[in-house]
């Protein structure tokens, strides 16, 4: 699969009394759909995955899935603290037409997670997910630091695609790049401008796949409404090797100048305009311009989404047009004062 440009790390929506919003998560996915972001990620950090039960991470992930346009590629985050819960909720995520899983490390028994244990969980998951595999490095909310040779080694496998650090260092991005040059490369499906082909691109809608005409019918004469076959997709071959994805809006620019091909970023579930402008100007190759999109965007992503967190996210998606709400206890709404500051930070980062 290929998974490059700027996705967004989407929220979960909620009712006042904690039960998921879907409504909400429909309308928001319709919008996500109509920007020009390469896709989105559900249920990672930012959707506050670990605060959900598995039936409701599974039902998120199918209303997402639903809602979104065909041409987005689908990311749905489904680590667990078992190879089998994982593997299972990657299961899940093929049911629903997702195009790969990004997966963190588990954290319960952290003093436990020794480079033998992190590479048998990861190739463990790899061998039995149906879906292509992200490994996820977020280390101020798991406490493992990824080592970049622990990743050079994953990048081996068949199965595992790529990686996403949110660690915030661009010496650190460009490790990771520079270790898996060596990966195998993969033949994947691109659309004849090169842009990914989806696994929902390829599957036909209910409303498409056929419609049966009686005998009856068709001897009467009588008018029948039969919808048109869909067209088949033109697509072409990319070769694509080992994909590293920066997880930090603050350093778009400067992980792309280092060899990333894009980034999961959760500024871009309240943002996701300001967060694609910088990759589409770095794509035309006008730095000048990319580095003055990238200086709009860095001091308000790390104040709204590095310090003010999901709340400061969820209330700057109110304030830009998507549903943010409150978040999941125990996480508590900002306070009057940090609304007021988020709003200022968006002023001029509208959609």
């Amino acid at each position: 699969m290929l998974i490059e440009g700027v996705f967004a790390a989407i929220t979960t929506p909620f009712y006042s009394d904690e039960r998921v919003y879907f409504r909400k998560l429909e309308a928001n996915m319709a919008r996500y759909s109509r920007t020009l972001l390469a896709g989105v990620v559900v249920l990672g950090s930012t959707g506050e995955a670990v605060e959900l039960t598995d039936a409701e991470s599974r039902e998120v992930l199918r209303v997402a899935a639903e809602s979104a346009a065909a041409e987005k590629v689908l990311i749905a985050g489904v680590g667990r603290e078992s190879v089998k819960a994982t593997v299972e909720m990657a299961e899940a995520a093929a049911g629903f037409n997702y195009d790969a899983v990004l997966v963190r490390t588990p954290v319960y028994y952290s003093n436990q997670m020794t480079s033998a244990a992190v590479l048998h969980y990861f190739r463990s998951v790899a061998d039995r997910s149906p879906l292509s595999v992200l490994l996820y490095h977020i280390p101020k909310f798991v406490p493992y630091e990824f080592p970049v040779q622990i990743v050079a080694e994953l990048a081996q496998h068949p199965n595992i695609i790529g990686i996403k650090d949110s660690s915030g260092n661009v010496d650190r991005l460009r490790a990771l790049v520079e270790v898996t040059q060596s990966a195998p490369r993969r033949t994947v499906a691109v659309t004849p401008i090169f842009e990914p082909v989806t696994g929902r691109m390829l599957t036909p809608r209910p409303e498409t796949s056929g419609s049966f005409v009686s005998a009856t019918d068709l001897g009467s004469g009588a008018a029948v409404a039969v919808a048109p076959p869909a067209a088949a997709i033109k697509t072409r071959t990319k070769d694509v090797g080992f994909q590293v994805l920066n997880g930090s809006a603050g350093i778009l620019l400067e992980s792309l100048e280092a060899g990333a091909a894009g980034a999961v970023l959760g500024f871009a579930a309240c943002a996701p305009q300001a967060c694609q402008e910088v990759y589409l100007a770095w794509k035309d190759h006008d730095l000048e311009l990319a580095a003055e999109k990238q200086l709009r965007i860095a001091a308000p992503s790390q104040r709204i989404v590095g310090a003010l967190g999901i709340s400061g996210v969820k209330a700057a998606c109110d304030f830009n047009g998507y549903y943010g709400g409150r978040a999941r206890a125990p996480l508590l709404a900002i306070n009057a004062e940090h609304h007021a500051e988020v709003e200022k930070l968006l002023g001029n980062i509208r959609n």
